[in-house]
């Protein structure tokens, strides 16, 4: 099978690598191509998936392209990693909307709805060009903002392009752990939007776990979301959040914390892995061993602001070993081999959630097999919750509207229209300024 990696040259790829060369299994990918505008990047990580692969037989092929059309055709699977603007793009979105007394995180309220905007007309013309040249492909999202992307994607593929986050099942297996249950064991109820989920229930041998952890104030503030979040907090909702949900709970305080901050996270980034690639043209450097000690310093400071705000501490070491790339290969293996699992995945709605349409994509369990991901019937949201996640979808929609229209009023109803932000006036002012520092919004009129 033949893997395609858009945004190959991106950092995470090493890890998406790794979990092909574990799988031995029958029907497995055989070949990836590695896509990207930047030459050097693609030549830097493919260092890294070479020497990962010089002790490994059989080591999925790699190649590298800055061809477009090339890298998609023949493709069984095409996973979407791209980054349009890079680390400075992301950078910039900090700015601007703290600069507004707003938050910028790359998905969640102002910032998001930038990246999004300049996002998702690169995101439909890869759509385009995937049902033209390879009409058979699989196409797994985990471009940012994952959901809204998703969704643009699947006007032009239908179910055919899936989404897929860490998030959730990282947070899973955190209660799961604190639970004394296998994850691999456990049922995690899970609904909402990318990064705008709760866990309403885990149940494990048919038990519904989550009311013993709810009660208990010493298990439930020892791991991450309690941490995060409080123990009454969490008591109060009677359902554990995704740790996205802190931008919105504590917004003030998490603002403050970025305002004060040293480095936003996006220049932190755009700083360290300048590093990495740098290192990278250096022919004697070792290419592995840098890439690892990178991304172990790029694990361990993963929210820390929202940590700090909060107080609660350094993340635990178990919580550094991401868990997308797993997502990523256990799709592909549900869907090639026909082998039936339960993933959570973003995915068009089709009736799961009354309050949407059946075109939002949304965040759920989803049963996979040789036909795709098909969401699973959740019990409806409560109140708050579905108030919530309709305001954030209706943002994305007019997102959606202004990506495709090219209308200034539009985007501007979107960023107004977001519950973090709080002025018509300051929504005018954030499309100012985002237009003024990112070339690919000009189409903005």
């Amino acid at each position: 099978m033949k893997l395609t990696i858009l945004g190959g040259g991106g950092f995470r790829v090493p890890l998406v690598y790794g979990a092909l060369l574990a799988d031995r299994g029958e029907g497995r990918v055989t070949r990836v191509v590695l896509h990207d505008l930047d030459d050097s990047r693609l030549n830097a990580v493919a260092r890294v998936l070479g020497e990962q692969a010089a002790a490994v037989p059989d080591a999925p092929e790699v190649t590298a392209t800055t061809d477009l059309d090339e890298a998609l055709r023949g493709a069984d699977f095409v996973f979407s990693a791209i980054r349009v603007g890079g680390l400075e793009g992301r950078a910039d979105d900090e700015r601007v909307a703290l600069a507004q007394g707003v938050l910028g995180q790359e998905t969640v309220g102002a910032g998001g709805i930038a990246y999004g905007l300049r996002t998702v007309p690169v995101a439909v013309d890869i759509a385009r060009r995937v049902a033209h040249l390879a009409p058979d492909a699989w196409v797994i999202n985990f471009t940012n903002p994952a959901g809204l992307v998703t969704e643009a994607m699947s006007r032009h593929l239908g179910d055919r392009v899936i989404g897929i986050c860490d998030s959730p099942v990282g947070l899973g297996r955190r209660i799961a752990r604190v639970l004394g249950a296998d994850p691999k064991e456990a049922w995690i109820d899970y609904v909402g939007l990318n990064h705008l989920g709760w866990v309403r229930g885990l149940r494990v041998a048919g038990r519904d776990e989550l009311p013993r952890l709810l009660a208990d104030p010493g298990l439930l503030g020892s791991f991450e979301e309690g941490k995060l979040f409080g123990v009454d907090w969490l008591r109060s909702l009677g359902a554990i959040p995704n740790e996205y949900l802190h931008y919105y709970y504590f917004n003030r305080e998490t603002v403050q914390a970025y305002q004060q901050a040293e480095k936003t996270r996006g220049a932190f980034l755009a700083d360290q892995q300048a590093r990495f690639y740098e290192e990278m043209k250096r022919p004697g450097a070792a290419a592995l061993s840098a890439w690892d000690r990178t991304r172990a310093e790029r694990e361990a400071t993963y929210m820390a602001e929202n940590r700090e705000s909060a107080g609660a501490g350094e993340r635990d070491a178990d919580d550094l070993s991401g868990g997308y790339e797993k997502v990523a290969l256990a799709l592909m293996r549900a869907i090639a081999r026909d082998e039936r699992t339960t993933l959570i995945l973003n995915v068009r709605n089709q009736g799961t959630l009354s309050v949407l349409d059946a075109d939002a994509v949304i965040e759920v369990p989803a049963l996979v097999d040789a036909n795709g991901a098909h969401p699973v019937s959740v019990a409806p949201l409560p109140e708050h919750a579905t108030g919530l996640v309709c305001a954030v979808k209706g943002v994305e929609r007019e997102v959606l509207a202004a990506a495709e229209s090219g209308s200034r009023a539009t985007a501007v109803k979107a960023f107004a229209l977001h519950p973090l932000v709080d002025s018509v006036n300051v929504a005018r002012r954030l499309v100012e300024g985002y237009t003024d520092v990112h070339p690919g919004l000009a189409y903005l009129r």
